[in-house]
């Protein structure tokens, strides 16, 4: 690499976007340094340093070896379970975690963070309660962010990925890998009545608009929303995914019971256009056959 070659750092670097945006920066010749507390699998960065957000000291050993410029704070527990046992995890890694990598940012004076928000946060309207533990800790974990870039005038732009689904998702408690791997492996898709919406947005258009945050310095402190700006129901999607696998029949709809609390809402996909000239470009239909392509090439049926 070059002297001028741009450092980032990537904490959940071993995750689902994490891989992905790593991916991505390492084709652009940035000095990818990857944050994770597993390494990932396939060589997607410059170099890999073991680090769990939660812990101070060990990411603030990670930052300073490998002082970033850029760092995508992608660390998290990500879960919509309702779970009295996931209220402590989530504190520690998606809020905790958070305020370390600020901190630490803040400390070595790097030029630009970006975090996550997420979906399942709740808008800023009196007497709104967060839906989930997971909800709780990234609805605060925001507030942070925005404090860091108040306070001590760090850089920091949040991305608030909607829907997130594509190759490589292979978290099974999401629906696009549940419903695809079920019915691949010949069972069953148990799920609830499926009216309600999402919006989905595939996985190369969520790293595209994190990389647009990166690049900036005007967004600090504000959220921004990575979606296509349509909710199209649970019911569609695992239709479509049933269509595609020719097992329609093995989708069965009011099987569990419907999360309550759960967030019904779009992207406002104009105002990111004009913050920062962005917009989703894989439509639902393109990003479901290439992701139930990938699942037919790498799942392993016989799991």
């Amino acid at each position: 690499m070059s002297a001028d070659t741009i450092r980032c750092a990537v904490t959940g670097a071993n995750g689902f976007i994490g891989q992905h945006l790593c991916r991505r920066l390492l084709r652009s010749q940035v000095e990818v340094h990857a944050l994770s507390r597993t390494e990932p699998g396939e060589r997607i960065f410059s170099s890999w340093h073991h680090c769990d957000v939660a812990d101070l000291r060990q990411v603030s050993e990670a930052m300073r070896a490998c002082r970033p410029q850029v760092v995508y704070h992608l660390a998290a527990i990500v879960s919509g379970s309702r779970a009295l046992d996931l209220v402590m995890p989530t504190l520690m890694t998606n809020l905790v975690g958070t305020a370390n990598v600020l901190l630490t940012a803040a400390e070595l004076n790097c030029s630009r963070v970006v975090c996550l928000g997420s979906l399942q946060e709740p808008d800023e309207e009196p007497r709104v309660a967060p839906s989930s533990p997971y909800a709780a800790a990234k609805f605060s974990a925001t507030a942070y962010a925005r404090m860091f870039t108040e306070v001590f005038s760090l850089s920091v732009g949040i991305g608030r990925p909607f829907m997130a689904y594509g190759p490589g998702q292979m978290d099974l408690t999401k629906l696009v890998p549940y419903v695809t791997s079920q019915l691949l492996r010949g069972g069953v898709a148990e799920l609830s009545s499926g009216r309600q919406g999402f919006d989905w947005v595939y996985v190369d258009d969520v790293v595209d608009a994190l990389l647009a945050i990166g690049s900036r310095t005007d967004v600090s402190g504000t959220t921004i929303d990575i979606g296509c700006g349509v909710l199209t129901t649970v019911r569609e999607v695992a239709a479509g995914i049933g269509q595609r696998l020719g097992a329609a029949g093995a989708i069965r709809l009011g099987t569990l019971p419907d999360r309550r609390l759960e967030p019904t809402r779009c992207a406002d996909v104009e105002a990111t256009a004009r913050l920062i000239n962005w917009r989703a470009r894989v439509s639902l239909e393109e990003g479901l056959d290439r992701t139930v392509e990938w699942y037919r090439k790498h799942l392993p049926i016989s799991a």
